[in-house]
């Protein structure tokens, strides 16, 4: 673990229930599973919602087991409705991974429908989150840390803002563990919640039949290993930057986390929430653009699961930098195979690295072990 400890309590996941959708599509003709990677004769059938938690997974597992991503790289997890091949792969999986947080609303409804009656592991589980409001002063916060600057005393608050931030994760207890319908879920931004969803999905995968627990183990340490690796390279870079100057404008607001564990002002998003299919209205771009120009935000970043007209359009009109394209951030979603944010890794890599970048900033080298 990085040097950003904190006490998260375990707490045990729990199976999901909710309304019925019709089963009928489960009867489509010409439908299949979809194929599954890492799959193993005697090895169980897992399926993974997201592709970070279906990333986690099969790092995990390797070629010990079947493992079925439902999401494919792009593709939002707000909105997703599964297919009939993918109801029936979980109807036979032995186990569900799921993001948890409330991000799969859809999920209840998959669970009935499927008639799945596996293990589901929730990655989220022991991890309090954050409110949908944590953001609603972010020009007020960005102003408290420029007086907080003036004052010469900020260097304090940098040595225990991420201690006392992640402090509060540890009061949730068991009653709350599942109370996440209102709260921000895109909990992977921050590698250290990372290595605690890596290990929950771990602890989930240990209790499964036909699992080879010692490579389990020692596949878990060494992936443990590399976002705790991941996460001192982004801190160093960080620190390199004035507080007051860590400022970030992103397509919607799904880096939470991120911003937190390195404390960034986070100025504001295109999309006024963490639902990529929420929309601006005028007074809300007038806004975030007002806030652009005053707090003197160099860049706003798309998201490359987004479409980027409306970060391009706020960008032009605050006269700032737009990153688009293959720039973009990695957010709701990993990228395809071959690009920079294939994996987990590559993509928190892309992402602090085009942020530093914004910045000013020349990352140092990326250690060897994130490497390939």
């Amino acid at each position: 673990m990085s040097n950003r400890t904190s006490a998260f309590r375990r707490l045990p996941a729990a199976l999901v229930g909710g309304a019925v959708l019709s089963a009928a599509a489960l009867t489509l003709a010409g439908c299949s599973a979809p194929a599954a990677s890492g799959a193993a004769a005697d090895g169980p059938a897992i399926v993974a919602t997201t592709t970070q938690v279906g990333d986690f997974t099969r790092e995990l597992v390797g070629d010990g087991a079947a493992v079925t991503q439902l999401l494919s790289p792009g593709q939002s997890a707000h909105s997703f409705d599964p297919s009939a091949a993918q109801l029936l792969a979980l109807s036979k999986a032995d186990a569900l991974v799921v993001n948890g947080g409330g991000l799969e609303s859809w999920l209840d409804d998959a669970v009935q429908a499927s008639g799945f009656d596996g293990v589901l592991i929730d990655a989220s589980t022991g991890i309090e989150l954050h409110g949908t409001d944590d953001h609603d002063h972010e020009a007020e916060a960005h102003d408290e840390v420029e007086a907080t600057d003036a004052a010469g005393d900020h260097a304090e608050s940098d040595e225990h803002a991420d201690d006392e931030a992640h402090d509060d994760h540890a009061e949730g207890d068991a009653e709350h563990d599942h109370d996440h319908g209102s709260g921000n879920p895109h909990i992977w931004t921050d590698p250290e919640l990372a290595e605690h969803m890596v290990e929950n999905i771990a602890d989930g995968i240990a209790e499964l039949p036909g699992v080879d627990g010692d490579a389990l183990a020692q596949n878990e340490t060494d992936y443990l290993a590399k976002l705790d690796a991941l996460d001192e390279w982004i801190t160093e870079n960080v620190e390199s930057v004035p507080v007051a100057e860590r400022l970030l404008v992103t397509n919607h607001d799904a880096f939470t986390y991120f911003v937190e564990a390195y404390d960034v002002t986070f100025v504001g998003s295109v999309i006024p929430s963490f639902d990529d299919n929420a929309e601006p209205s005028a007074a809300e771009i007038d806004a975030l653009v007002d806030r652009i120009r005053s707090t003197g935000v160099a860049a706003v970043f798309s998201e490359a699961s987004i479409s980027p007209k409306a970060a391009e359009t706020i960008a032009a009109e605050a006269g700032v930098t737009v990153y688009s394209g293959p720039d973009a951030l990695y957010g709701d979603s990993l990228g395809v195979e071959g690009s920079e944010g294939a994996t987990y890794l590559g993509s928190q890599l892309h992402n602090a690295r085009l942020i530093l970048e914004s910045w000013g900033v020349t990352p140092t080298a990326v250690p060897a072990s994130l490497q390939g």
